[in-house]
């Protein structure tokens, strides 16, 4: 197991990672969101320091880390109040499946521009008739001659506008039926026949989701990532590493508005004293930095694991890790805009629309209510309802 505290170079890496976010900060995200941009800014910088590719091998162009080092990235720039989604997409996921499974001239043509930002990837295994269930995926793979032919339709995919690719999660022709068979595609976005459209969503963010279409689109036989025999182990290459990432996300968000809202209690004082010496208002906001720092606990459990080639007890651990961020997520950001009142709703503040953002953390990349039955089936060993 990882030593409780971190290492100094982990230290180093979150004080320089934090220094960067205070640079930009939160009012960098909300101007880009009002005018429709994208982070490119931060997103460049941060590739040429380094951190977007931390997890990528070096022989690439990376930065010779893994999970562990990439989510203490996503955390501080989350705590700074700049989270970058689609760090969880492209170098973690999707970088993470190339670096393990791909060819060599899939690794060469993409890691170096993944880990420097200049090229971005985005990942497709959500669709609308499964839902959580991925095991009723219906994405289709066929060959044709030495090339194959993809159909399907993919849902909720961050950043596809952005996208030279995306990684596509389908299934082989012989196995559209029984168990689930995964297997991997790289998709260029100009592909002739592959066609997205936006959703429309309530929550503002500069990262959009798209609806993906997709009729027997024609794929060289090399657009093929890893082997379509390989089953499972390739899927969760990507998974573990999205779910390790997503629980930084929500922790970094939490500790950015945690730190607004005991700023706040400190400073805003009520019948000649600060808030914050009330105990209504300060264990409330005492009991969400416990649960933060719980939940990273568990973060770092699932990251070592992961980094370390336990793949089995990784999927356990990075499961719990994202419920448990997910959880203290929604939870520090309510308390924060409730510390504050009414100014917890102004723009001036900037946490209303954390409200809004903190859900997405208990809902994807696969529900609460899925990882409580992971739980239950593979740890308890509770038989399943479905």
């Amino acid at each position: 197991m990882p030593p409780v505290l971190e290492s100094e170079e982990h230290k180093a890496l979150r004080a320089a990672v934090s220094a960067l976010g205070k640079r930009y900060g939160r009012d960098y995200i909300t101007t880009i969101n009002k005018e429709g941009r994208h982070p490119d800014e931060l997103w460049s910088e941060a590739a040429k320091l380094g951190y977007l590719g931390v997890n990528l091998p070096e022989e690439y162009e990376g930065g010779g880390g893994g999970i562990a080092e990439l989510s203490i990235v996503l955390e501080e720039l989350g705590a700074a109040g700049c989270p970058l989604l689609m760090m969880i997409v492209s170098p973690a996921i999707c970088g993470t499946v190339i670096a393990r499974f791909g060819t060599e001239a899939q690794r060469r043509t993409w890691l170096p521009a993944l880990a420097n930002g200049t090229r971005l990837m985005a990942f497709g295994i959500t669709e609308p008739d499964a839902g959580s269930n991925s095991h009723r995926i219906t994405t289709t793979a066929r060959r044709d001659g030495a090339d194959w032919l993809l159909t399907g339709r993919k849902v909720f995919i961050s950043g596809v506008d952005r996208a030279d690719a995306v990684l596509i999660v389908g299934r082989t022709e012989d196995a559209r039926t029984g168990t689930l068979k995964p297997c991997l595609f790289i998709v260029p976005t100009d592909t002739p026949g592959f066609d997205y459209r936006p959703i429309d969503m309530e929550l503002r963010a500069a990262e959009k989701q798209f609806e993906l279409t997709f009729d027997d689109i024609r794929l060289p036989a090399d657009a093929l990532v890893g082997d379509e025999n390989a089953g499972l182990l390739q899927l969760f290459a990507g998974l573990n590493p999205e779910r390790i990432m997503t629980a930084a996300f929500a922790i970094g968000m939490a500790r950015y508005a945690l730190g607004k809202a005991v700023e706040y209690a400190r400073d805003r004082s009520v019948w000649g004293q600060p808030i914050g010496a009330h105990q209504a208002i300060a264990h409330p906001l005492a009991q969400s930095h416990i649960e933060l720092e719980l939940a990273r606990l568990m973060m770092q459990k699932a990251a070592h694991l992961y980094d370390a080639g336990d793949d089995a007890a990784a999927g356990e651990a990075a499961n719990m890790a994202k419920y448990a961020a997910g959880e203290a997520c929604v939870r520090a950001v309510d308390q924060a805009v409730h510390t504050l009142g009414g100014n917890g709703l102004t723009a001036e503040f900037g946490l209303a629309s954390l409200i809004t953002a903190a859900r997405v953390s208990r809902i994807a990349p696969v529900s609460r209510e899925m990882i409580l039955n992971y739980v239950s089936h593979q740890t308890l060993g509770l038989p399943k309802s479905y």
